[in-house]
């Protein structure tokens, strides 16, 4: 019951932020120099023609009034007309969402289970060999990066090795994957398709490995120093000396408090992965979230880029409170 309180209290402390995320998003946007009118008819336009465009997309309105408006399409789900293709931004955000959250997720887990994996195996090895080369390696995958890694591994499992697909898509065309939440290896695990889901998933190994291998070093270093910590600590000493197995040992007196710290690391990772995704996709032609954010930006897309920063600002507020929650669920000192 404790729990639900602190997740309702959370989530109404959503609200103020969220609002002043929108609020902020629609001031700059518009502030800035530039547009998007212009940019999107292009300089052969005529005036008639983008006075009647920015009466089409309610521009020609004082800002206030904008605003109210805009405040008005969210009360009722209604996130604007791109102007770029003239669509809803929400039917756009719903296609594009999908796989790069399936992207995202997936990277970010695989991340957090090789940092727990191998910080918790080079705190053991602290000052050998393998935990030198644990650190030189997460040192050298987090100063790589994602555009230059994505090329490479591309160069060697396509092209050399002929391993993986050509980074063309997500999916092959004659899988006939029916869509269903727009992440392609879940619509084909909801509708047992068996074909798309080899497809998709050997569509992703590539664009997965490039995301995990930039955000896994924070994650590794993080728990191999929570790991050290409690290894040097007096409860473990005396449960070593205690004369506990091993497994005893690892599961109930190490694993627990050394991964105290790492929910709230996953939530910011998790956040820069998002951000990762936009050279991801592009090296891959994913054609997800982060490209479709992209261009609103360069086009001066309002709509796209407040519903997009609206979107990743909802994802941070959320994975915050998950973090928050498995903070208090490892570590019984934290009360909620």
């Amino acid at each position: 019951m404790r729990l639900l309180r602190f997740v309702a209290r959370r989530l109404l402390q959503v609200v103020p932020v969220l609002l002043g995320v929108v609020v902020l998003t629609f001031v700059l946007v518009r502030v800035l120099p530039g547009d998007p009118i212009r940019t999107i008819l292009g300089p052969n336009a005529t005036e008639a023609d983008a006075d009647a465009a920015r009466a089409r997309f309610g521009l020609d309105k004082p800002m206030w009034q904008q605003f109210l408006d805009y405040l008005k399409g969210l009360a009722t789900g209604d996130l604007g007309t791109s102007i770029q293709s003239g669509t809803s931004v929400g039917s756009e955000l719903a296609v594009r969402v999908g796989p790069t959250l399936e992207l995202v997720v997936i990277a970010v887990g695989l991340a957090l289970v090789v940092a727990v994996v191998f910080g918790v195996w080079s705190a053991r090895r602290a000052d050998r060999f393998g935990d030198h080369s644990v650190r030189v390696l997460a040192l050298v995958g987090n100063s790589m990066p994602e555009f230059w890694l994505g090329l490479v591994l591309i160069l060697v499992g396509y092209s050399a090795l002929g391993w993986f697909p050509a980074p063309s898509g997500r999916v092959d065309p004659d899988t006939n994957l029916t869509p269903l939440t727009g992440a392609d290896l879940l619509d084909a695990v909801l509708t047992a398709n068996g074909p798309a889901f080899t497809s998709a998933l050997s569509h992703l190994v590539l664009p997965v490995a490039t995301l995990a291998i930039v955000v896994v070093a924070p994650l590794l270093r993080s728990v191999r120093a929570s790991a050290l910590e409690v290894l040097r600590s007096e409860a473990y000493l005396a449960a070593t000396t205690h004369g506990l197995r091993p497994r005893t040992l690892l599961r109930g007196y190490l694993l627990r408090p050394a991964l105290v710290r790492l929910p709230a690391l996953a939530a910011l990772v998790f956040g820069t992965a998002i951000g990762s995704t936009v050279l991801v996709e592009y090296v891959y032609s994913w054609q997800g979230f982060g490209q479709w954010a992209l261009r609103g930006l360069l086009y001066r897309d309002y709509p796209v880029v407040q519903a997009s920063v609206l979107l990743v600002a909802l994802c941070y507020v959320l994975v915050f409170l998950i973090a928050d929650v498995v903070h208090a669920i490892l570590d019984p000192r934290v009360r909620i």
